[in-house]
């Protein structure tokens, strides 16, 4: 097989979102505006919250593309104006597919609001293709149970498989976009050749120590956009933390305004039309 190099490093930044909570975000950034088909990939901590000042994302609206939100520590609760409500606790995954349009709140549970506590997770933003950007809203709610999981023969490198396939267990999870989403956890002298499909641009976030990605070491807070290839190599000397990322580019004209992403800035005015006269509806509560 022919192995996937690392052709750039991007370094995360921190910034504040929502209600005010911190992430560690590596794209987009300025020098690194998107990483197609994904929009966006922040860190949620970790962070320990005294009791009474954890902080969210309260009301606010998407349309255009799907969030993944994956939870690692803590609990999340959310709510939406289609009547959906559920809480996220660690392993959990959501699959929010806005559509046409959605207002969306992600809070941390009431409990771990009133007695602190630890929160870490993560957020990608998966773009849909200009086919399916005004299509209705779709939940999919995954526990940690259904999560699929494997290990190497050695048990030194495990994963678990949130969207694609890995170590020969397939996620459960549907996506629009073709694409790859893997957690990986390494031990001291773990080595893993991970297959991907030839046509899908790859990216690897290490959240914890480092990792040799082919011939490079990634860093924590780096994210290494990867060369062309049928599989990538991974080894670590010592305890680390990885995303796998890994999509079939939509190669198609993306225009943001913050919690809208569409192809043209016609349907970008439309989305915060919609949105200011009420037609994506609000909270009930």
């Amino acid at each position: 097989m022919s192995q996937r190099q690392v052709k750039k490093l991007v370094t995360s930044h921190r910034q504040t979102e929502g209600g005010g909570f911190i992430v560690r975000r590596p794209f987009p950034t300025r020098g690194f505006p998107q990483a197609d088909p994904f929009l966006l990939l922040d860190e949620m901590g970790p962070i320990d919250y005294a009791a009474g000042k954890a902080v969210g994302a309260p009301d606010h609206p998407h349309r255009g593309f799907e969030t993944v939100t994956y939870v690692l520590a803590g609990e999340a609760e959310h709510e939406d104006s289609a009547g959906h409500r559920g809480r996220l606790g660690p392993g959990d995954v959501q699959w929010m597919t806005a559509g046409r349009g959605i207002v969306h709140s992600e809070m941390p549970s009431r409990e771990l609001q009133q007695r602190g506590g630890r929160m870490h997770g993560f957020q990608i933003w998966v773009n849909l293709p200009a086919r399916d950007k005004m299509i209705a809203p779709r939940y999919q709610e995954i526990p940690r149970t259904r999560i699929p999981e494997a290990q190497t023969a050695d048990g030194l490198a495990k994963v678990k498989v949130v969207a694609g396939e890995a170590l020969g267990v397939r996620a459960v999870i549907e996506t629009r976009t073709p694409i790859s989403y893997q957690h990986w956890t390494f031990s001291a002298g773990a080595t893993v050749s991970v297959p991907l499909p030839r046509e899908h641009a790859a990216y690897v976030y290490v959240f914890e120590g480092a990792v040799r990605v082919g011939d490079r070491e990634v860093a924590d807070g780096q994210l290494a956009v990867l060369g062309e290839g049928d599989a990538v190599d991974f080894s670590a000397a010592g305890h680390a933390q990885a995303l796998l990322l890994s999509g079939v580019p939509l190669r198609e004209p993306v225009v943001q305004y913050g919690p809208f992403v569409m192809n043209t800035t016609a349907e970008i005015q439309q989305a915060i039309d919609d949105y200011r006269s009420g037609r994506m509806g609000s909270i009930a509560r």
